[in-house]
């Protein structure tokens, strides 16, 4: 072996094989991005009188006042987490079938187009559309809110659901079929323990983003602490805007240590 062939170093080879081309796309990806901040049209003047104005309205949030509005914020705390349970439960049992009939390697060609369809539309909007939408044929509170928060739990947790089953161990799946079980038995023997444990963890996943959903859509009037949050705002109230934006964090640290724990639990 000589000295040559130690050194030799393998190299991946670039994506694009013409050095050109890629200092041409380069420069223009650059000269891009430039023309795009260009347009921002910033004025630096404005930021820097806004600073002191900036500095007071955050002032103005210490310290929390957690007692003046207390009833208040207890009722929103209390609404967004009915909403948020509800809307999961709901929305995960909805989805549970939509789900099964959006894989491909379970269900007929115009079953699989239906279920994928219903996924396209529940996931092509934000929450917040959704919530103005759902405000303006409900009308304003918590069910316009629930209603949101389990149609894009649909969205999630099927597209999610279907993507899962496509993947999983087709061995196992045509082990339990040759024993001679039956569709439901092969559903429950084959498929289910596949996707059982991050199914669960996906459903306290979901639990998370509805609660923390559940505020934005208050906002446009679907209830729950947004409501609250934002009458806040409104009224100049901002040491207990702070305490609400507080126990918001906390209640969705509680959550995501939770949901950490229980999913390492399950799997």
């Amino acid at each position: 072996m000589t000295a040559t062939t130690i050194h030799r170093k393998w190299s991946k080879p670039p994506m694009i094989q013409s050095l050109r081309l890629r200092w041409f796309l380069g420069l223009g990806a650059a000269i891009y991005l430039a023309l795009a901040f260009g347009t921002l049209e910033i004025n630096w003047t404005r930021v820097i009188e806004g600073l002191p104005r900036a500095q007071a309205f955050m002032g103005a949030f210490f310290p929390p006042d957690f007692t003046s509005r207390w009833d208040a914020i207890a009722d929103g705390i209390y609404e967004s987490l009915w909403m948020t349970v509800t809307s999961t439960a709901v929305g995960i049992l909805i989805s549970i079938p939509v789900g099964l009939g959006a894989a491909r390697n379970l269900a007929p060609r115009p079953v699989y187009l239906f279920c994928r369809s219903i996924l396209a539309v529940s996931r092509s909007f934000q929450e917040v559309i959704l919530a103005i939408f759902f405000v303006k044929l409900f009308g304003f509170g918590p069910f316009a809110g629930f209603v949101t928060l389990s149609v894009a739990t649909v969205g999630f947790y099927g597209k999610l659901l279907a993507e899962d089953i496509e993947d999983m161990d087709i061995g196992q799946a045509e082990a339990v079929k040759a024993t001679g079980a039956s569709w439901f038995q092969w559903l429950n023997y084959s498929v289910q323990p596949q996707v059982m444990p991050r199914m669960i963890g996906l459903g306290l996943y979901r639990f998370d983003i509805n609660f923390r959903e559940s505020a934005v859509v208050g906002i446009v009037g679907g209830g729950g602490i947004g409501a609250t949050l934002n009458t806040a705002f409104d009224r100049y109230e901002f040491d207990s805007a702070a305490a609400i934006l507080l126990i918001i964090i906390g209640i969705v640290m509680f959550v995501e240590y939770t949901s950490g724990y229980v999913r390492k639990w399950v799997q």
